[in-house]
């Protein structure tokens, strides 16, 4: 039977395997020894090396086993201390699958150009910008299963009243049959990090548990997920239902087994790339330069264009520029297209045929709140 032990340095929760009598944090990497009954109380732990770059180190971000750099998410961000207003953090993960047969081409550009707009359009400190790309070297960076876990948990870690944090998600996306039944559809959403053909996929109710459940009254999330089957992705209470005239109701999502799928007092508000049942497309047709992701890149032009005053005006934005793009390369003029769905498949004659969604942990009136990240 495995035991649970709390982390001596980080109070991580750890899982401790038959007979072990220490184990390794994974997220601040601190060695706890768990006392033997036979042989009386352990022995100290020996202090952390600190990390010393060497020669051997290669350029593709592999670290001798002795000389792994120190990871992003043992500590809260570098800097001075949060203002009056709070302080602003963001995990961004774009995933490519490079060299895979589910290779996507703008999930990274998605990445780049949202940490530009964070850090130029609404402020945040690039030290408190966390990224996960194939392009990173330091290990911890690299979008795999176990990365995106614990830089979601450094999110909220130590987060306190007045802070804003932000989740972006660009790159695959997926549904698997939900049996707890805590889903309308029956089917929970699934994000795919780098290794999910081996590590398995990260779940919408591992996503909930780990971001909106825990966040406490006074700190604020956005999370934006452009992917496949994203409407319902952080299993968020209450999904906004709006009509092409811009007409909407709140349509309830709480599960019927009564598990309580909010915050724990915090404000968490979702914008996705289409509906549970819908595709999302990485395409070149918006941009006409390179590929991005569709959603990414109408939620950048809403903001861009003044049109994010409001979460009901920026949802509108969203769907009317992807609408248009729709309207552009329908027919014959899709032969253009430069685009693979986050499926792996292309499309064809179809255009974009994805709805952006909103989710709340509560209802609001979505024309008068104001938009601010």
């Amino acid at each position: 039977m495995l035991m649970l032990v709390n982390c001596s340095n980080c109070r991580t929760p750890l899982q401790l395997p038959p007979g072990a009598t220490s184990i390794r944090c994974a997220i601040c990497q601190a060695v706890t020894r768990v006392a033997d009954p036979r042989h009386g109380p352990p022995p100290p732990a020996p202090a952390p090396q600190p990390y010393q770059p060497s020669s051997s180190s290669s350029a593709n971000g592999y670290y001798p086993p002795q000389q792994q750099p120190p990871s992003p998410y043992n500590h809260a961000p570098p800097g001075p201390p949060p203002s009056p207003h709070g302080r602003k953090k963001a995990v961004i993960v774009g995933i490519s699958y490079r060299y895979s047969r589910h290779e996507l081409k703008g999930c990274i550009n998605d990445a780049k150009c949202m940490k530009y707009m964070l850090i130029n359009r609404f402020k945040f400190p690039e030290s408190s910008i966390l990224m996960l790309t194939e392009e990173e070297t330091d290990p911890y960076r690299i979008p795999t299963k176990q990365n995106i876990r614990m830089a979601m948990f450094w999110l909220l870690q130590g987060c306190q009243p007045g802070d804003s944090l932000l989740f972006h998600y660009s790159g695959h996306g997926s549904q698997q049959r939900s049996y707890s039944g805590d889903e309308v559809d029956g089917y929970d959403e699934t994000i795919c990090p780098l290794d999910f053909e081996t590590q398995g996929m990260i779940v919408d109710d591992e996503i909930n548990g780990t971001l909106v459940r825990p966040l406490p009254r006074g700190v604020k999330l956005h999370a934006l997920v452009d992917a496949c089957h994203s409407g319902t992705v952080l299993d968020l209470p209450y999904l906004c239902r709006m009509d092409r005239t811009g007409r909407y109701i709140w349509e309830d999502h709480r599960p019927r087994s009564g598990a309580w799928k909010g915050t724990n007092g915090g404000e968490a508000i979702s914008f996705s790339g289409c509906d549970d049942h819908q595709t999302s497309a990485d395409t070149a047709a918006l941009s006409q330069v390179t590929s991005t992701g569709a959603m990414t890149y109408a939620f950048i032009q809403a903001i861009e264009r003044g049109q994010g005053t409001t979460y009901g005006s920026v949802l509108n934005a969203m769907r009317s520029t992807i609408r248009r793009t729709d309207a552009d390369i329908g027919g014959g003029a899709v032969t253009t297209l430069i685009t693979m769905l986050l499926t792996g498949g292309s499309t064809s004659g179809a255009g974009l045929k994805q709805e952006p969604q909103l989710t709340s942990n509560e209802i609001f009136d979505v024309y008068t709140k104001p938009f601010s990240l």
